[in-house]
């Protein structure tokens, strides 16, 4: 079947098969990793920002193109994760926004689409790097665009064509790429997304990957744990896909904060993203009548949804399990912290050291914008400071800043986790504004030295290193500083390069398939080493890094 136009139906089950292909695909998206270290994770964190999507299709498919591709948009901007997931949540935010008020399109309107997609994945990112998967969705965008293609069939054979060239030359405009010998990650989770959407067209069929199928749907609430006689104490999740009419409003002046700060007037919590005609509201209220007849007065709904946040309190208690993030609120105060850690002594340590909210997350792991959303919602505090703790969260980071209103959300790009413990180390909340606080976060994260120690699994030959699969590698930022069979004695071996005469402390974290016994050793050379320098042995429990090493 050729087609010359597509609706929202179509686009639907474009979507989920594209989701469906690079499920399949993702331990190979995984294993295009730089370093030959089990940490790879771009597949896993751009199958779930498609599963935020393809969940999103999950209340009823519209005919509608627009409305489809809005609520896959938003959907994939809640669950994004990662970079490379944050910016394919962005690329198919530019699409919606491209499509808005197309009840079908064409392939004039397919290409203007990936157009703003293109666009708004560049916009994402504030230094653009060639040789990623922003160059495999500009290349693909822009070959299909002069094709002069008759169906969308066509455009995409034509998109799949130029994104596969465009991946395979990855290596030769980054040169990190090259000497790994790898393509990049992001560029062929693209490629595998855009096959599947192909695929659908064409008519073939996806299979389905049988560990965790993607666009499971919401479970059946059980009405006895809200009963006669419960009493509202939490309010209502309410939730809102606005069509601003034209008879209501000037929409093309319409300013979200027109809603914002009314609904910050009854309620908290609140998330609002304007694209073109339609906004997309979140606000936790105990009046949510009141919500629809406000946002009525300059529009009218697509969809609404309202949770009773007492019946998913009383279920979560129902099942006798603690969940990974406290649901307590904190009382409202001026300031709070929230921050990105994965093993239990880790996140305790980080709780003790003056954080509010630790997300479990890190490498491998990436919490998305809605684990940040929901810690923000229990900060709970007129400002916010987040430290993602990995270069990978902190895009996550910034888009779930940008979309919350009921605080003010400031990330501070700390990279690793001796950044974060730097700044928690140098915490004072005792000043005049913010801005003075920021300011000092950022200077006690300067000159930390943080290295990671962890298993390769493949050979290597990296920043002049020779690397077999089996050895320890100790990895400092983006460079590889020595490959050894001995993991205490590459330890030891690289605090000997840390200059720590001229650090105040030496943090030792313990990962877990290291006993503290074993870090001792390391203890020990660096007291032996520097006698005057304070060293701290702590149990992380982490996975991935066998030990991580950090000077201040």
């Amino acid at each position: 079947m050729t087609r010359v136009t597509f609706d929202g139906a179509v686009f639907a089950g474009m979507v989920r098969a594209g989701a469906a292909n690079l499920h399949l695909h993702m331990e190979e998206v995984n294993d295009l990793n730089v370093f030959p270290i089990p940490d790879g994770d771009t597949g896993e964190n751009m199958m779930l920002t498609m599963r935020g999507g393809v969940n999103a299709l999950e209340k009823g498919v519209e005919a509608d193109l627009s409305v489809t591709a809005s609520a896959v948009a938003d959907g994939m901007l809640m669950g994004a994760r990662g970079n490379s997931g944050v910016i394919l949540s962005q690329f198919f935010a530019g699409i919606a926004e491209g499509l808005q008020a197309h009840a079908t399109g064409d392939v004039a309107a397919l290409e203007k689409a990936i157009a703003c997609g293109v666009g708004c994945a560049f916009e994402s990112v504030s230094v653009p790097t060639p040789g990623t998967i922003l160059t495999v969705i500009k290349d693909a965008g822009n070959y299909a665009a002069h094709c002069n293609c008759d169906s969308i069939e066509a455009y995409f054979a034509a998109f799949v064509e130029e994104a596969e060239r465009s991946l395979a030359r990855t290596p030769e405009l980054l040169p990190v790429l090259r000497e790994a010998g790898v393509v990049d990650s992001g560029g062929a989770g693209l490629l595998y997304v855009a096959k599947g959407m192909y695929a659908y067209l064409c008519g073939a069929e996806i299979a389905q990957a049988q560990d965790e199928p993607v666009g499971t749907g919401v479970g059946v609430i059980d009405p006895d744990l809200f009963g006669a006689d419960s009493v509202m104490e939490f309010g209502y999740c309410t939730e809102c896909l606005l069509r601003l009419q034209h008879a209501k409003t000037n929409i093309a002046e319409f300013e979200v904060a027109t809603l914002t700060d009314y609904l910050n007037s009854i309620g908290d919590s609140v998330v609002a993203v304007k694209n073109d005609s339609i906004v997309k509201l979140h606000v936790h209220t105990m009046t949510p009548y009141k919500v629809l007849e406000y946002c009525q007065r300059f529009g009218e709904f697509l969809t609404v949804k309202i949770e009773n946040m007492m019946l998913q309190h009383n279920e979560t208690v129902a099942r006798e399990s603690a969940p990974a993030m406290s649901e307590a609120v904190h009382e409202r105060k001026p300031y709070g912290i929230v921050t990105v850690a994965s093993g239990e002594g880790i996140k305790a340590t980080f709780c003790e050291m003056g954080a509010d909210e630790v997300i479990h997350g890190g490498q491998t792991m990436n919490p998305g914008t809605e684990d940040f959303i929901h810690a923000f919602d229990r900060v709970n505090a007129d400002t916010v400071f987040v430290l993602p703790n990995n270069g990978n969260v902190i895009m996550a980071a910034q888009q779930a800043a940008g979309m919350y209103a009921s605080s003010d959300v400031r990330v501070i790009p700390t990279r690793s986790i001796g950044d974060g413990y730097a700044v928690l180390s140098m915490l004072d909340l005792d000043r005049e504004s913010a801005d003075e606080i920021e300011e000092e976060m950022k200077e006690a994260m300067q000159d930390v030295v943080t290295v990671e120690i962890s298993k390769s699994i493949r050979d290597a030959d990296m920043n002049g290193v020779h690397i077999q699969k089996g050895d320890y590698l100790a990895i400092a930022g983006k460079e590889i500083l020595a490959a050894g069979q001995d993991r205490e004695a590459i330890a030891c071996a690289v605090t000997d390069t840390m200059d720590i005469p001229s650090r105040s402390v030496i943090l030792i974290i313990c990962g877990k398939s290291a006993s503290i016994e074993e870090g001792a050793v390391i203890e020990s050379h660096i007291k032996k080493q520097h006698p005057f320098t304070e060293v701290c042995l702590c149990d992380g429990g982490q996975d991935v890094y066998d030990y991580i090493l950090v000077a201040e």
